[in-house]
Protein backbone atom coordinates (compact mmCIF):
# COMPACT_ATOMS: atom_id res chain seq x y z
CA UNK A 1 0.00 0.00 0.00
CA UNK A 2 1.51 3.72 -0.83
CA UNK A 3 -1.00 5.37 1.25
CA UNK A 4 -0.67 4.96 4.96
CA UNK A 5 -4.01 4.78 6.45
CA UNK A 6 -4.76 8.43 8.78
CA UNK A 7 -5.49 8.69 12.30
CA UNK A 8 -7.40 11.37 13.41
CA UNK A 9 -6.81 12.97 16.32
CA UNK A 10 -9.11 13.91 18.90
CA UNK A 11 -9.53 18.16 18.92
CA UNK A 12 -8.12 20.08 22.01
CA UNK A 13 -10.85 21.30 24.02
CA UNK A 14 -12.39 24.79 23.15
CA UNK A 15 -11.22 26.90 25.55
CA UNK A 16 -14.26 29.37 26.70
CA UNK A 17 -13.84 32.39 25.59
CA UNK A 18 -15.78 34.59 27.61
CA UNK A 19 -16.78 38.21 26.72
CA UNK A 20 -13.43 39.20 24.68
CA UNK A 21 -13.79 36.21 22.13
CA UNK A 22 -17.46 37.13 21.97
CA UNK A 23 -16.42 40.76 21.71
CA UNK A 24 -13.78 39.84 19.04
CA UNK A 25 -16.03 38.07 16.84
CA UNK A 26 -18.68 40.88 16.54
CA UNK A 27 -16.22 43.66 15.95
CA UNK A 28 -16.19 42.91 12.27
CA UNK A 29 -20.36 43.42 11.84
CA UNK A 30 -19.81 46.74 13.91
CA UNK A 31 -17.07 48.20 12.17
CA UNK A 32 -19.00 47.60 9.01
CA UNK A 33 -22.07 49.28 9.99
CA UNK A 34 -19.77 52.47 11.23
CA UNK A 35 -18.86 52.24 7.85
CA UNK A 36 -22.02 51.78 6.08
CA UNK A 37 -23.50 54.53 8.15
CA UNK A 38 -20.81 57.20 7.01
CA UNK A 39 -20.78 56.34 3.25
CA UNK A 40 -24.47 55.94 2.58
CA UNK A 41 -26.77 56.73 5.01
CA UNK A 42 -25.60 60.24 6.83
CA UNK A 43 -25.41 61.70 3.27
CA UNK A 44 -28.75 60.68 1.71
CA UNK A 45 -29.96 62.16 5.51
CA UNK A 46 -28.64 65.23 4.27
CA UNK A 47 -29.54 65.65 0.91
CA UNK A 48 -33.41 64.77 2.20
CA UNK A 49 -32.99 67.64 4.41
CA UNK A 50 -31.84 69.96 1.48
CA UNK A 51 -34.75 69.15 -0.22
CA UNK A 52 -37.40 69.43 1.89
CA UNK A 53 -35.40 73.10 3.06
CA UNK A 54 -35.61 74.10 -0.82
CA UNK A 55 -39.25 72.78 -0.78
CA UNK A 56 -40.10 74.49 2.14
CA UNK A 57 -38.39 77.85 0.45
CA UNK A 58 -40.92 78.02 -2.52
CA UNK A 59 -42.10 81.14 -3.33
CA UNK A 60 -44.24 82.62 -5.92
CA UNK A 61 -42.22 83.78 -9.24
CA UNK A 62 -39.72 80.95 -8.68
CA UNK A 63 -38.25 79.47 -11.96
CA UNK A 64 -38.33 75.48 -11.43
CA UNK A 65 -37.44 72.18 -12.78
CA UNK A 66 -39.95 69.02 -11.92
CA UNK A 67 -38.74 65.50 -11.37
CA UNK A 68 -40.26 64.60 -15.26
CA UNK A 69 -38.15 67.77 -16.71
CA UNK A 70 -40.36 70.60 -16.41
CA UNK A 71 -39.69 73.88 -16.43
CA UNK A 72 -41.88 76.46 -15.33
CA UNK A 73 -42.56 79.51 -13.44
CA UNK A 74 -44.77 78.84 -9.61
CA UNK A 75 -47.55 80.89 -10.20
CA UNK A 76 -49.70 79.46 -7.09
CA UNK A 77 -48.07 77.61 -3.80
CA UNK A 78 -50.96 75.38 -1.91
CA UNK A 79 -50.28 72.66 1.08
CA UNK A 80 -49.07 69.64 -1.12
CA UNK A 81 -48.70 71.19 -4.51
CA UNK A 82 -48.33 74.17 -6.58
CA UNK A 83 -49.41 75.62 -9.65
CA UNK A 84 -46.21 76.17 -12.78
CA UNK A 85 -46.77 78.50 -15.78
CA UNK A 86 -44.88 76.26 -18.40
CA UNK A 87 -46.12 78.68 -21.26
CA UNK A 88 -48.26 81.35 -21.80
CA UNK A 89 -51.41 80.88 -20.62
CA UNK A 90 -50.60 76.94 -19.90
CA UNK A 91 -50.41 76.00 -16.10
CA UNK A 92 -50.03 72.68 -14.89
CA UNK A 93 -50.59 71.56 -11.01
CA UNK A 94 -47.82 69.48 -9.89
CA UNK A 95 -46.72 67.77 -6.38
CA UNK A 96 -44.13 69.59 -4.48
CA UNK A 97 -41.99 66.91 -3.86
CA UNK A 98 -41.46 67.12 -7.58
CA UNK A 99 -39.80 70.17 -7.46
CA UNK A 100 -36.02 69.44 -8.06
CA UNK A 101 -34.09 72.21 -8.28
CA UNK A 102 -34.50 75.97 -8.20
CA UNK A 103 -33.68 77.91 -10.99
CA UNK A 104 -31.47 81.50 -11.14
CA UNK A 105 -34.24 84.08 -11.94
CA UNK A 106 -34.77 84.59 -15.75
CA UNK A 107 -34.00 81.00 -16.94
CA UNK A 108 -36.80 80.20 -18.03
CA UNK A 109 -38.23 81.87 -21.20
CA UNK A 110 -41.50 82.26 -22.63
Amino acid sequence: MLISPAFAQTAPAAADAGFMGSLTSMLPLVLMFVVMYFIMIRPQMKRQKEHKAMIDALAKGDEVVTAGGLLGRVTRLGEGSLHLEIANGVEVQVQRSAVTQVLPKGTVNK
